[in-house]
Parts: structure tokens; C-alpha cells; sequence
């Protein structure tokens, strides 16, 4: 039956409903300041930073049960403390139960290496620190920090005088806030480098970290600088990053990427078009920062990341808000980065522009200790080196060797655990840090992919030469892509799954075909998924041989696994 119009009905005609206002996003320069949820809340009702004085003054000698709730599981996070996961709580019960029953009462502390950059003075005392204070715990993370394990509140300040004694800290290494500035890891040294942006790094980091006025943004900020032609520090998944171009007009400089990120919304950076002169990236790197601070969404935390933003606005209407209401100027135009070139991890032996060598190594998965490193402090001053770098892949590199001293310091190194010539999973396989530390996480990450990378290395040894292309491992412990999982060619990440008796045990939803922009692969792109395919932890090494396997039998000529992933049957990834 049809609805009868009012008017037929001799009824009074209703008044047009106005148009719901829509829903606050929490952006400064639209709606205000008004908190939007908790953790905006606490930011504002006490900076962040200022915690540092408490624990100080009151934490350190009081101990763990003194620290106030919004300092314990916010605040700190400005100083590089993250409340670590309690040994014997299994994965099934992550989304269970509340932080204070996940937590135990030591910390992951990150030590901040902005470019990656260590002295080998530097590299001890953060040693020293791992063996006295962390139980010799040190990974090397996929951004160029350190992290430690299992340190008490009572010994942060001592470790902060330490720290800073010699140049480093904790500063704004995690947080809302801007985190670690990826960098080259050879920055100022590699022969065939086009810029070097250290300076830049440097301005930006004497300037803005642990400035006030970029301590409360809506959520992390990542940023990227690179000048060589390998583009090594992943600009596709920042939420800035700046790639060495060389302009027909004016010169080397740099494009600019914008919004992008991984996590459980994968989107790739946006590339705005512009050129920025080397000595105008601190200035252009504010003035992006600033939009984020003032335009992106703070009322659901899920949507606070720049790319959300980006998402919604385009690329042009970014650039436009950027030069209108930021830079008061207008960038001129540039040309795209030219496709990679040589490999961004480093590993090997490669020239210096001085005719030294620099000598990439890759630990496994990233995990090293106190011992350790000390140990490559000690190695590289024994060769008259005092500088190392860590890369945004997991691994170290140790800078000025003298080309007849490289393999006595090749050699050296292997001794460490630590292969500049390393077999081809034992270099691609990256690890989150999983169960065993983190909050988040499903399952155990470090030790699986450890052990995954050593049998695919040995069982997959009859083809590993023969590939045209390296095949990447990432393994993640929770759907949050701390290992970066979309962009390797093959991506794991964490979940319980059915094993064979119908049991939940733990295992991986598999990415299979992601990538960034390497010499093998001009333009970066998501992994794909299928269906119900997943693996258990048990069963990952015997999956990973069968489906290489499929792919070295079906490539076509020098076709990279990623082409051939996204190309084949779903069947043929099972």
C-alpha cells in the first residue's frame, strides 16, 4: 500500500527536519580543543613531557606501584617506556584481559638513533646499559631504534644521565608525537649517495623533538630522509618522507610523500608533486607536522593517523592547506624519483666515497645483546672505525673500514653472530617482537622466525641462487604490522588458528605479493590475501618451501615473486 501525502489526509505538513550537524572529528582547526575521548584528556591536563620530572623525583624511588595510571600507560610512552607483557599469558587472552592485568612491572625502553646514526662511545653505553640494567636484551628494530627489555623504574634516571652523556635519549621515541627520523644508514659516506640529508636530520632534531608545541598530535609521526639512489629508508609507509631527486631546473633536492602507514588500514604514501630544496626540509617537515596537528582526527584513535586524512582530503588539497596556511609559499613542481637502484638494506661489503668499505651485516630477525654490541664497538675501533649505523631492515652497518682490513672485520663480525654474506632468508626475515615482550601481541614472533629462516635457508638451498629477485619474509605477533607484513613478499601475521585435532594454536593469516620500491620492483604495492589461508606456527616452514618452490617452478623468466603471487591461482598459494 502506498503512503498517503499529508496533504490528502487534510493532517498539518510536518517541518523539514534540519540537516544533522556532522560528528565532531576532534580536528583543532575545525572543532576546537574539547577532548574527545581520554587520551586526549590526560595530554592536555598535563603535558606529556612532564613526566619525565616524576619519575625522577617520585617513580625511581618509589617504585613501579606509585606510578599514576595515565603516566604508566600514556605519559611515559613520551620518554620511550612501554610497560612490557607478563611472561606466561598466552596469546588467547590478549583481547581478554585489561592492561593492568597484561603488564608486568619492568619496561621496553627505546633508545632514539635518529638516521640510525651511533658512535662507537655511543654503541658501548647503550651496551653497558643492555648488560647492567636490561638483562643484555637489544633488538634492532625496523626503525632504526634499540630496544631494551626488563628495565626497572628505579634505574631510568640513571640510564637517561648515561644516555645523555654521550649524545643519545629516549626522547619522544614513542608517543603521540614525532618519532625517530629514518635516515640513510650511510648517509655522508656511500659512493654512488646524491645527497646527504644529515644536516637536515640534524636541524630538525635540535629544533622540534621534545618541543612542546608538537608534543600533543593525534598520533605517532613517522618520518623518512634519504639521498641514495637505493631509497633505503621505506618513504611509502611514513607519514612524511623525503626521496633525492635531481630537477631538470633546479637541481638535486627532494620529493615529498605524505600519509603512509600500515597497521590493520594499509594505504601508501601520497606523493604531492613538489620539490623542496635541501636546506628547506626542516621548514617543509614543520610546516607538515603542524597540518597533522591541527587537522587530523582525534576522536577515535583508529582514525588518527595522517593517512586517514590524506585518505579524505587528496593529495592536492594537502599540498594546497601546506603552502596556504603553513609555508605562506608555494613549492614549485618536481619529477617522481627515478626507480631504485642496489639494494636498501646494505648487507655486504660496499665502497665509500673516501675509499674506505662500509660492511652491512644482518643479525637474525634483529635480536642482538649487550654482549654483542659491545662486541662490534670493540671490532671496529681494533680497525680504526668509530662510527655504526643501524638500517630500517634489522640490521648494522659498521662505517671506514680500510679495504685491506675488510675481511679480517667480515670474519670478526660472524664471530659476533652477526653475516655480512649472509644465506638468502637469513637476510630477507624480519620479526616483530611479539609475544614474548609485547602487550598486542598473539603469538611468538623472534624465535620462530629465527628458527624459519635457518631451515628455509637449508632446505631451500638448491634454489636460492637461481632466483631473479630476493623473496622476503616478515613476520608479525598481531595484526598491527610492526614488521611491516603488506609489503614483504610474504607477510604473516599472527592469529590463533585451527590445528589438526580443532584446536586454537598459534599461527599466521598469510599476505602473500607486498613490496616497496626496490631495485626489483619500481613502484611499491600491497600484498594480496585469500581466503582462509592461513598457517600454523609449526607448519610456516613447510609453507614457505612449498609455495617458493611453486614459484621457482612457475615464473616466467626473471618474474619477481610478487608478480608471480598476484598473477597465479589462488590454489597455487595454498
Amino acid at each position: 500500500m502506498n503512503a498517503v501525502p499529508p496533504a490528502a489526509t487534510g493532517a498539518p505538513a510536518r517541518p523539514a527536519r534540519p540537516a544533522r550537524a556532522a560528528r565532531p572529528q576532534g580536528q583543532w582547526a575545525v572543532d576546537g580543543t574539547a577532548p574527545l575521548n581520554h587520551n586526549e584528556q590526560f595530554k592536555q591536563d598535563d603535558p606529556a613531557l612532564n613526566v619525565r620530572r616524576r619519575v625522577e623525583e617520585v617513580y625511581a624511588k618509589e617504585g613501579f606501584a606509585s606510578i599514576d595510571p595515565d603516566d604508566l600507560r600514556g605519559r611515559l610512552r613520551w620518554w620511550g617506556l612501554y610497560t612490557q607483557r607478563k611472561p606466561g599469558i598466552d596469546g588467547g587472552r590478549t583481547a581478554q584481559l585489561e592492561p593492568h592485568e597484561l603488564e608486568d612491572e619492568y619496561f621496553m625502553m627505546r633508545v632514539r638513533v635518529d638516521g640510525g646514526a651511533l658512535t662507537t662511545e655511543q654503541l658501548r653505553v647503550v651496551a653497558g646499559v643492555s648488560t647492567e640494567f636490561a638483562r643484555g636484551t637489544a633488538d634492532i628494530s625496523d626503525r632504526q631504534n634499540v630496544q631494551l627489555h626488563w628495565v626497572r623504574i628505579e634505574d631510568v634516571p640513571e640510564i637517561w644521565r648515561r644516555l645523555e652523556a654521550v649524545g643519545l635519549w629516549t626522547t619522544e621515541a614513542c608517543g603521540d608525537c614525532p618519532r625517530v627520523i629514518l635516515g640513510s644508514p650511510v648517509a655522508g659516506v656511500a659512493a654512488d649517495e646524491l645527497l646527504d640529508p644529515t644536516p637536515q636530520i640534524e636541524e630538525i632534531q635540535r629544533r622540534w623533538i621534545g618541543d612542546p608545541e608538537l608534543a600533543n598530535l593525534p598520533r605517532k609521526f613517522k618520518s623518512a630522509i634519504t639521498g641514495h639512489p637505493s631509497q633505503d629508508v621505506v618513504h611509502e609507509i611514513n607519514d612524511v618522507s623525503f626521496v633525492a631527486v635531481e630537477h631538470p631546473e633546479l637541481g638535486l633536492g627532494y620529493d615529498l610523500f605524505v600519509g603512509g602507514g600500515l597497521s590493520t588500514t594499509a594505504r601508501l604514501a601520497s606523493r604531492l608533486g613538489a620539490f623542496v630544496r635541501p636546506d628547506e626540509v626542516p621548514e617543509v617537515w614543520h610546516a607538515v607536522v603542524q597540518v597533522f596537528r591541527d587537522y587530523g582526527y582525534r576522536r577515535l584513535r583508529n582514525k588518527a593517523r595522517l593517512k586517514f586524512l590524506l585518505a579524505d582530503w587528496g593529495a592536492e588539497r594537502f599540498r594546497q592547506v601546506l603552502q596556504d596556511e603553513y609555508l605562506h609559499r608555494a613549492l614549485p613542481d618536481g619529477p617522481p624519483p627515478p626507480p631504485p637502484v642496489g639494494s636498501g638494506d646494505h648487507v655486504g661489503v660496499h665502497p665509500q666515497k673516501d675509499g674506505r668499505r662500509y660492511v652491512g651485516v644482518a643479525p637474525s630477525v634483529g635480536r642482538v645483546s649487550g654482549e654483542v654490541l659491545a662486541g662490534v664497538a670493540d671490532l671496529a675501533e681494533a680497525h680504526g672505525s668509530h662510527r655504526v649505523r643501524l638500517t630500517p631492515h634489522q640490521k648494522l652497518v659498521v662505517l671506514d673500514v680500510p679495504a685491506d682490513e675488510v675481511e679480517e672485520v667480515v670474519d670478526g663480525l660472524a664471530a659476533l653472530g652477526l653475516e655480512a654474506r649472509p644465506d638468502l632468508f637469513r637476510r630477507t626475515t624480519m620479526a616483530c617482537t611479539g609475544i614474548e615482550y609485547c602487550k598486542l601481541a598473539i603469538v611468538e614472533t623472534k624465535a620462530t622466525a629465527t628458527r624459519a629462516a635457518a631451515e628455509l635457508d637449508e632446505r631451500l638451498a638448491d634454489v636460492q641462487a637461481g632466483l631473479p629477485a630476493p623473496v622476503r619474509l616478515h613476520v608479525n605477533g598481531c595484526p598491527n604490522s610492526c614488521a611491516r607484513i603488506q609489503t614483504a613478499d610474504i607477510g604473516l601475521k599472527g592469529q590463533l588458528v585451527a590445528g589438526d585435532d580443532g584446536e586454537q594454536v598459534p599461527g599466521f593469516q598469510v599476505h602473500l605479493g607486498g613490496g616497496l620500491a626496490s631495485a626489483d620492483r619500481e613502484e611499491a604495492g600491497l600484498g594480496r590475501t585469500v581466503r582462509g589461508l592461513k598457517v600454523t606456527a609449526d607448519d610456516l616452514v613447510d609453507y614457505v618451501e612449498r609455495v617458493v618452490r611453486r614459484y621457482d617452478a612457475g615464473r616466467d623468466g626473471d618474474e619477481t615473486f610478487a608478480t608471480w603471487a598476484h598473477r597465479v591461482d589462488e590454489e597455487e598459494l595454498r
